[in-house]
């Protein structure tokens, strides 16, 4: 069968839901929290070269910049049949059947699908690191890529050793500062945190991450909802720990011509965001009911917004309450994720597994289309006493209202 075949085979078979493989990714530069639920001598399956599995991405249309060596389909999801005997990547079902999987609007303006999510999970912090801004990812070929954060209790059973997270820089930082920690990068610690403040992590909260925002993510377990990119550079050159970051990667996903010009990659950085006195105020999310609590309850179902501040990537989390079946419709396509939980989603069994081994196809994991999502969803917990709960990730959301803070 063609490309063409298979992609209307497979989104005729799950009525407009779509079975999606685990999709493992991992970064030479970071060390695995083991929370994302791989078995725990699968998380260097991929070499000791390739360095330690700590994200899983979700609904991902967008290839793993890794470097060399990096597969083809890195980071990217899966389509995958009910008996597990035929697969086609996210991709190419987007590609093959354009609106008929993520809708008329999202198809038109970037035929392609401009978001993914994922699990990371790192045993220490990452680096003070930044996503550039469109302008500057265009001069690489790239997009910007603007993330969000969220928490989830069910995947923080513990807490690491460093639950906090950098944002940004200090109120009244100049460039020169910053500039200089920059040329400093490979005289040792480059004392970048010295110039920025952290934010303590608490489960089911989360906060916005515009591009050109340095952040240094703590040790919690965070699901990302953000733009279809992965660009990024490192600016921090020595971590807690004594663990160190290459020079390559602080000039990761800088043009050719800019290479050694530290006034470029201070000129990346979107200054008055980062020295935003009010950051918390602004980028801070808890999550938000999208009706009244008590009606959804009545219905058997609570459905919150906990990524609501970006218009390019957004998420719910819905809870489905034990032995109860529910109708639920969005305006726009979606990956999702288990959390908890057993039953069904439309025609599919949905289940929340306990472990996976490397290469395992699994029942936790489905991309909605925009014509299912329309006509409503239909979860049914089978459970009578476990509720289900499951993370759902947009790219353009109608749905979706933005409140100036």
């Amino acid at each position: 069968m063609t490309k063409k075949e298979i992609a209307q085979k497979l989104l005729a078979e799950g009525e407009g839901i779509l079975r999606l493989t685990p999709t493992w990714v991992p970064r030479s530069f970071c060390r695995p929290g083991r929370r994302i639920k791989l078995h725990p001598d699968d998380y260097y399956a991929l070499g000791l070269s390739r360095g330690g599995i700590d994200e899983r991405w979700f609904a991902s249309t967008t290839h793993a910049e890794n470097g060399p060596g990096t597969p083809d389909d890195e980071g990217m999801s899966y389509v995958v049949s009910a008996d597990d005997s035929e697969k086609l990547l996210l991709k190419d079902m987007v590609s093959e059947l354009g609106a008929a999987v993520i809708g008329d609007f999202l198809w038109d303006k970037y035929h392609r699908w401009p978001a993914y999510s994922k699990f990371f999970d790192n045993l220490g912090p990452l680096p003070h690191h930044i996503h550039h801004r469109d302008e500057h990812a265009a001069l690489t070929g790239q997009s910007g890529k603007p993330e969000m954060y969220f928490f989830p209790s069910q995947v923080n059973n513990y807490r690491g050793d460093r639950a906090e997270t950098y944002f940004g820089l200090n109120p009244g930082t100049t460039k020169e500062e910053l500039k200089q920690c920059l040329m400093n990068f490979t005289k040792g610690d480059n004392k970048l945190l010295e110039l920025s403040r952290a934010y303590k992590q608490e489960v089911d909260t989360g906060y916005d991450v515009p591009a050109g925002v340095l952040h240094a993510p703590g040790t919690l377990c965070t699901y990302e909802p953000q733009f279809a990119s992965d660009v990024f550079a490192m600016y921090q050159s020595v971590l807690w720990g004594d663990h160190t970051v290459p020079e390559e990667l602080l000039w990761k996903d800088t043009p050719e011509d800019k290479l050694g010009d530290f006034d470029h990659l201070v000129d990346v950085v979107d200054w008055d965001k980062n020295v935003d006195p009010e950051f918390h105020k602004h980028r801070f999310m808890a999550p938000k009911p999208v009706r009244p609590l008590e009606e959804m309850k009545k219905e058997g179902y609570i459905e919150e917004w906990i990524c609501y501040k970006c218009r390019l990537a957004s998420a719910k989390r819905l809870t489905v309450l034990p032995g109860q079946s529910v109708t639920i419709k969005d305006g726009a396509a979606y990956g999702m994720i288990m959390l908890q939980g057993h039953g069904t989603m439309g025609r599919w069994e949905i289940e929340t597994p306990t472990q996976i081994r490397f290469g395992q196809l699994t029942h936790d994991e489905y991309f909605v289309t925009a014509d299912a999502a329309a006509k409503g969803v239909v979860i049914t917990n089978t459970s009578k006493s476990d509720p289900i709960v499951m993370l759902k990730h947009f790219g353009e959301n109608p749905d979706l209202v933005i409140e100036e803070d």
